[in-house]
């Protein structure tokens, strides 16, 4: 997250929440002239956005009628090939009608940065017209400066939101565009992943990287931008954007977003205007994703907590690319470069930046990193090899690889070699396109023997100056992807759980994240004006990774299975893409998740429920179930209402529903997880399941669980009739205490072939 400008003290947007008899008006409680009135809010929440002093708010918060005052808070972003490693062109667009029907009549809304609505992604040109959308009222803006409608039948609604950035006076109109046109990169990435259109060439210089396919590619897209490229964006916002989607009648509803931190007045995850607003959301009938944010591999670093939101991790996909650099010694170095290759069966010289400058005093300029061509003597570097030193300046953005490629490219080279000498610990390296041979030597001993063969083969005089360079070398094509069973794997910057209720990090009696989509490395469009890449300026595709692009995965994905089954509720879409879920690699082995040895070196370790929830989405599983486990918005305020800790007027204000149940834990809520944060001796939760399956089918229940914790199901089969719901129930009891967590499944195996797997989680303890 990009930092804030620094802002006056005194003055703040607030969100205010009003009880349900009261009218959503601020002149009730200020004067006119003394504020700014941002957002009404009036049907997920009953309250307003204005702008006041901390007076003013204190002042709100004793009057009548007024439920809760919030400081609004910043949010963040969370930034091909996968469709069929998704298994969804064989297997899933043919039982809808092929990808010319994939997703028809489904509704994605997504809360991001906006679109580049004429991106051939999004277009309508050799597509079969789009009829309208009886159910879907949203509305179109006009660009200000081309008149046109930010509309075209793919996308349906396109609409921006911006009054708490504008009061906060972080917006800028000149970069941030006060329309839905994107100004980051970000919001077109996301759209085009979750609904793009099929078999969209990828072109960058000069190369096609393959043909680019959202997940539901016949699937509208309704835009509400509600982020913006510098600073992210602001609750107040957010909360008007999802507030606005769900209203226009969106059918799934993205959000490649997350709180930067929580308000100080929130005393749990589950409860503030953020995620109130998603409840009332779900309520409405709309299925909602969110990205669970890029805090890995670390525990407790999710953004996204509740239960009525499907949260995603990220995951590697089997595409991989590599690139090597031949050294005239013999040794060959890899690395990574979406390059292509120098001649064949031809050797160039290497010549170092800092070995060409123009004067010793333009030292000044870290020639080393070669984003300066105008210091580097051109006489020397022309038909060569240019070799650049990885520098601090790439991690914290104002240098970048495509800037060494212009530089080598202006000079005349050959090539270009980026050597990493000093890795800031966690540092991740992405493949980047350029358009001429280049590698990065990502892995710092060998850019080391690259450093050391260098400096042998390079004569030089007495005062340093090279005579002569003699160090040769030659780049390999790294344009084409290498394909690895070992995959999905979670990635590394992945959030990882255990899920927290409150923010002094207490685990959840709640499973998170719920499921793992590939996020890693993701080809999708890009606005040409974008800049959230360094590596992307003015290009119309990019290679982006983290788990915003994980997220509209899922959520095209459930455009298909809502689809298929237009009646279902947000809970049993959700059901059926956890699980049906899968837990090993496309070698059959147990998924595998990177995380970061004693040296800061990314290894891979074991997964877990809290790296990867129900697994790796399994989409044409997910169209036919077998079973779900639904659950609506009483079973929600029951989740609420039991939660350890809460405040049932908490609960009161931001739902307007009083806690009256009994005899209720969060464990029980009917999710397709089982998680027990603290056991203690044994405890027996119960789960209701639902044959979606059309026809009659007997179930035999299996468990297992690591033995530190005895597992248990009853009844160990039972038969349902088409439409007919059962419970079950699951015990647990503690055998050893550990002090760590215990992971275990409940398999359900079905008559007619169908798998229902849920995971489950506990810790157990004495008392």
């Amino acid at each position: 997250m990009k930092k804030l400008m620094s802002l006056a003290n005194w003055l703040h947007p607030i969100l205010v929440t009003l009880r349900t008899n009261m009218t959503c008006s601020s002149n009730r409680y200020l004067k006119k002239a003394d504020y700014s009135k941002l957002y009404s809010y009036k049907h997920l929440l009953n309250g307003f956005a204005v702008h006041i002093s901390p007076e003013q708010a204190e002042a709100l918060r004793r009057a009548p009628g007024v439920k809760s005052v919030e400081r609004d808070w910043k949010v963040k972003r969370l930034t091909t090939h996968t469709p069929e490693f998704l298994g969804l062109p064989m297997g899933v667009w043919p039982t809808g009608g092929g990808s010319d029907r994939a997703g028809e009549g489904i509704v994605i809304g997504l809360v991001d940065s906006g679109i580049y609505p004429n991106h051939p992604s999004f277009g309508t040109q050799n597509i079969a017209p789009y009829r309208p959308i009886p159910t879907y009222r949203g509305k179109c803006e006009i660009d200000p400066n081309t008149k046109k409608s930010f509309c075209n039948g793919k996308i349906v609604g396109a609409q921006h939101f911006a009054a708490a950035a504008i009061a906060a006076r972080a917006f800028n109109p000149t970069i941030d565009f006060p329309s839905p046109l994107d100004g980051d990169g970000h919001g077109s990435h996301t759209a085009a992943i979750a609904a793009g259109n099929n078999g969209v060439p990828v072109r960058m210089h000069g190369f096609e990287f393959g043909k680019a396919s959202g997940m539901a590619p016949r699937a509208r897209i309704a835009v509400y931008k509600a982020l913006y490229r510098l600073f992210g964006g602001f609750v107040a916002d957010v909360v008007a954007a999802i507030e606005q989607a769900v209203v226009d009648g969106v059918d799934i509803l993205n959000l490649s977003v997350g709180q930067n931190s929580p308000p100080a007045t929130t005393k749990t995850t589950f409860l503030n205007p953020f995620d109130a607003t998603l409840l009332s959301a779900v309520k409405a009938g709309v299925f909602v994703v969110q990205a669970g944010g890029n805090g890995g591999p670390f525990p407790k670093t999710l953004v996204s907590y509740s239960p009525w939101i499907a949260t995603v991790a990220a995951a590697i996909d089997d595409r991989r690319y590599k690139n090597h650099l031949f050294l005239g010694n013999g040794k060959i170095l890899a690395g990574i470069g979406l390059s292509p290759s120098t001649i064949s069966n031809r050797t160039f010289t290497l010549v170092a930046a800092n070995d060409v400058m123009l004067d010793s005093s333009v030292s000044k300029y870290s020639p080393s990193d070669c984003q300066r061509p105008e210091v580097l003597n051109k006489n020397l570097v022309e038909g060569n090899i240019l070799l650049c030193g990885y520098s601090f300046n790439f991690v914290v953005g104002t240098a970048s690889v495509q800037k060494v490629a212009e530089t080598a490219k202006s000079l005349g080279a050959i090539g270009f070699v980026l050597a990493v000498e000093n890795a800031s610990p966690g540092a991740k390296f992405d493949p980047v396109p350029v358009g001429i041979p280049g590698v990065v030597i990502t892995e710092v001993d060998k850019s080391m023997e690259l450093i050391d063969y260098y400096n042998k083969s390079t004569a030089r005089d007495w005062t340093g100056r090279v005579r002569s360079f003699k160090a040769l070398g030659s780049i390999g094509d790294g344009l084409k992807p290498i394909l690895h069973k070992s995959a999905p794997q979670v990635a590394i910057f992945s959030s990882r759980g255990p899920d927290i209720k409150d923010y002094s990090f207490q685990d959840a009696d709640l499973l998170k994240p719920d499921i793992l989509a590939p996020g890693s490395l993701i080809w999708a469009a890009w606005a040409p004006n974008g800049t959230d890449e360094v590596n992307y300026l003015g290009e119309h595709f990019a290679m982006v990774s983290g788990t915003s692009m994980a997220a509209p995965h899922v959520a095209g994905i459930a455009a298909l299975v809502k689809q298929k089954h237009p009646n279902w509720s947000p809970a049993a879409i959700k059901s059926s893409l956890m699980t049906t879920a899968t837990i090993l690699d496309r070698a059959e082995r147990p998924l595998q998740a990177q995380q970061y040895s004693g040296s800061e070196v990314i290894t891979l370790v074991a997964a877990t429920p809290f790296d990867y929830g129900s697994g790796h989405v399994s989409p044409r599983a997910a169209l036919d179930p077998g079973l779900i486990f639904d659950a609506g918005y009483a079973d929600y305020l029951k989740f609420l209402c039991s939660t350890p800790g809460i405040d049932p007027h908490e609960v009161a204000n931001y739902t307007s529903s009083r806690c009256n149940a009994t005899g209720f834990s969060p464990a029980d809520l009917n999710t397709p997880s089982i998680a027990i944060s603290h056991l203690v001796r044994t405890r027996t939760v119960t789960r209701t399941v639902t044959n979606v399956a059309g026809e009659e089918e007997t179930y035999v229940i299996r468990t297992k669980m690591t033995p530190e914790i005895a597992i248990e199901a009853n009844p160990p089969a039972m038969t349902l009739l088409p439409g007919a719901s059962r419970k079950f129930t699951v015990t647990l009891t503690v055998r050893s205490v550990t002090g760590s967590y215990s992971f275990g499944e409940v398999l359900m195996k079905g008559s007619r072939g169908h798998k229902v797997r849920i995971p489950v989680v506990a810790m157990g303890y004495y008392n």
